[in-house]
């Protein structure tokens, strides 16, 4: 059962280190949204890493995008090939076959591409035609962005309480935002895998915060912990996995921390269903939104650790990296 009480709300899920946080009392005005911004507060310094449940988010918007997108999966390799490849339009859809990305490569490490497939979608990222089938997968899309763009506005808020800023500070970096919500198939894993090939390999993301619907499921996400160990998170019914990204951490003078993660394979003889499918949005700012150190983050004379850098840029060098097979 997911917390419902702020008295939860740094319960540790699974054996440690990433808590469930109710944002409801925020998102509702209620006394006790200090303690919700308070426990965000922390894991974005600690773990960079937390669950939240009371998001608001529709199940049923939900489970829509979650089957239909299961259904484009579920079509044979050729034709799965042919839909969703070129980039003829902005606010289509981009299919990426297995082995396409190879995340690890963001960090410098060279491994065979990541096993999973994925469909891509951002109002203002170029993409193809949506497929003819299943009826109702860009409007399952559509609908379920719109869902993450109302929790990424608490979330944004929560934030810029949490840092001492006015809560509508990072608004304007916000408008024609360069989001992504992508789906991600996991295939079974009949033979194994090449040598240091994951379902997808050690990555931090890129942009601002990545809200993420996962399943439960042999080979799943796992967070590494300061001291180098491997964390499994946790799947709960109904809450959403969040992550500080990249940019943030640029803004925040690595103060709030980017964690490296990945997505391990299921385990070697695995007998059961191993299948897995997650919905990631990568809250992205707009284009020429200038990464530069907050304010709070350099208080008493403490050096800004980077220069400032357009999203846009930075952006550029992180895909291109994702999507080198040098």
């Amino acid at each position: 059962m997911s917390p419902t009480s702020t008295q939860q709300q740094n319960a540790p899920a699974g054996d440690g280190g990433i808590p469930v946080i109710d944002v409801g009392p925020f998102i509702r005005g209620e006394p006790e949204s200090a303690s919700v911004v308070s426990a965000i507060e922390t894991a974005c310094r600690d773990t960079g890493f937390f669950l939240v449940t009371g998001h608001g988010v529709s199940p049923e918007i939900t489970a829509r995008l979650y089957g239909l997108a299961r259904a484009f999966f579920d079509e044979p390799q050729d034709w799965k090939k042919t839909q969703g490849r070129g980039t003829s339009v902005l606010g289509g859809v981009a299919f990426s076959p297995i082995a396409d990305e190879a995340l690890a490569a963001t960090l410098g490490i060279q491994t065979p591409g990541d096993y999973k497939e994925s469909l891509n979608f951002g109002e203002r990222l170029p993409g193809d035609a949506w497929p003819d089938r299943p009826a109702g997968l860009e409007a399952a899309f559509r609908d379920y962005f719109q869902e993450m763009e109302t929790l990424s506005r608490h979330m944004r808020r929560i934030f810029c309480q949490a840092i001492g800023l006015p809560q509508d500070y990072f608004e304007p970096s916000f408008e024609n935002h360069m989001s992504a919500l992508r789906v991600i198939n996991y295939p079974e894993q009949s033979e194994a895998p090449l040598p240091g090939q994951l379902r997808a390999g050690m990555h931090t993301d890129y942009g601002f915060m990545t809200i993420l619907r996962s399943e439960a499921s042999a080979g799943g996400l796992q967070v590494r912990k300061r001291s180098g160990e491997w964390l499994d998170a946790p799947s709960i019914d109904g809450a959403y996995v969040i992550n500080i990204a990249d940019a943030f951490m640029r803004w925040t003078n690595d103060e709030w921390v980017s964690t490296p993660h990945r997505v391990a394979n299921p385990p070697s003889g695995f007998k059961g269903t191993a299948r897995r499918q997650s919905i990631p949005f990568f809250l992205n700012p707009r284009k020429d939104t200038v990464i530069e150190c907050l304010a709070p983050f350099v208080k008493d004379g403490a050096p800004a650790k980077y220069q400032p850098i357009t999203y846009g840029e930075y952006i550029d060098l992180k895909t291109r990296q994702a999507f080198s097979k040098g």
